[in-house]
């Protein structure tokens, strides 16, 4: 444990938690020294894996002046409470995405963190994979033309079994893979190309092995001018695809942002070039341990994250109604 080290508990100690912790000792600037869960068995291994106390509660890590920040990978619908409690006791705040379920929640957890001075970050990671940054880049550069559109589908084989617990729970996940899987695309869509303006979607169970829908699909349009599509499923074989397409060229990130392909526009195929891969799950870690340390603002504050809410909740609205919706309404 160094002293120069920001100190964590991390609270949600499931799959996503250890992914995170694991994360958290590669980054290389953090100490984990505290975690909870609701049961005893589950805080006492993850105690033992990462050499850190375990806690009886929640308000215990609160209560602990070791603890500097916390990171939660608990359940959707318990992010706003959580997250104005941490900032009550002045703890610095990482969250996984989404943020909250609804723009208000999201603006309860902005207003609290910002009135205690303490920084929240939320973890939509994949906007810094080494295919997307370079994407980016290349769209600064002007290299991919006039961006008129783009699109993106995360998706997996999870839901063709029976989900467990909150995770098949129409109310904390709407739109079925929206809420844990799309909402990575929205943000990696906003990120390339700014704030979305309306949506008009599409969501409904086809599998039917649990309770959530299998199938979402919708269309954004851009403040900026071009339009988007993002797919997302928890029946099909993992894809994980980032898409730009412009007059002087056109881009994709796939496998997780590990493979870059280019094609120009006088080329009838598409060639990989190489890509620094990177590790996203760090870096935002990292990012988060130097924010704290600076009290600098991470690319994906609260403000970022609230930017998704409005469009995820524009998605199941539309997806509920068949209307196209303008963002505006819900901000």
């Amino acid at each position: 444990m160094s002293e120069e080290n920001v100190r964590l508990g991390v609270i949600g100690l499931g799959g996503w938690g250890k992914m995170l912790a694991n994360a958290s000792t590669r980054a290389g600037n953090v100490d984990l020294v505290r975690c909870f869960a609701r049961t005893k068995e589950t805080r006492d291994s993850f105690s033992q894996e990462f050499d850190c106390k375990p806690a009886e509660s929640y308000s215990e890590i609160l209560n602990d002046d070791e603890v500097d920040g916390v990171i939660l990978t608990t359940p959707h619908s318990t992010h706003v409470g959580m997250i104005c409690e941490a900032a009550s006791a002045g703890k610095h705040v990482f969250v996984e995405k989404p943020l909250t379920l609804t723009v208000e929640d999201a603006n309860k957890s902005i207003d609290a963190t910002s009135a205690a001075g303490v920084i929240l970050q939320v973890g939509h990671h994949r906007r810094k994979q080494g295919a997307n940054r370079r994407i980016k880049s290349m769209i600064e550069e002007g290299k991919l033309g006039e961006i008129h559109q783009l699109d993106a589908n995360l998706s997996n084989v999870g839901g063709q079994n029976v989900r467990a617990g909150w995770r098949n729970d129409p109310e904390e996940c709407p739109a079925g893979g929206m809420t844990g899987l799309g909402v990575h695309m929205i943000d990696n869509l906003i990120y390339l190309a700014g704030t979305v303006k309306r949506v008009s979607a599409f969501s409904k169970k086809l599998y039917g092995k649990t309770n959530l829908d299998d199938v979402t699909s919708f269309i954004l349009e851009f403040d900026s001018g071009p339009l988007g599509f993002i797919n997302t499923t928890y029946v099909v074989p993992k894809i994980c695809l980032t898409a730009a397409y412009g007059t002087e060229g056109s881009a994709w990130s796939e496998e997780e942002g590990a493979k870059l392909f280019l094609q120009g526009k006088e080329e009838t195929t598409r060639k990989e070039i190489p890509v620094e891969e990177g590790d996203a799950l760090a870096e935002q870690i990292k990012e988060f341990s130097d924010c704290i340390k600076h009290g600098s603002k991470p690319e994906v504050s609260g403000t970022e994250g609230r930017d998704v809410i409005a469009v995820l909740q524009a998605v199941v609205e539309s997806a509920n109604t068949g209307k196209v919706l303008d963002i505006k309404e819900f901000m």
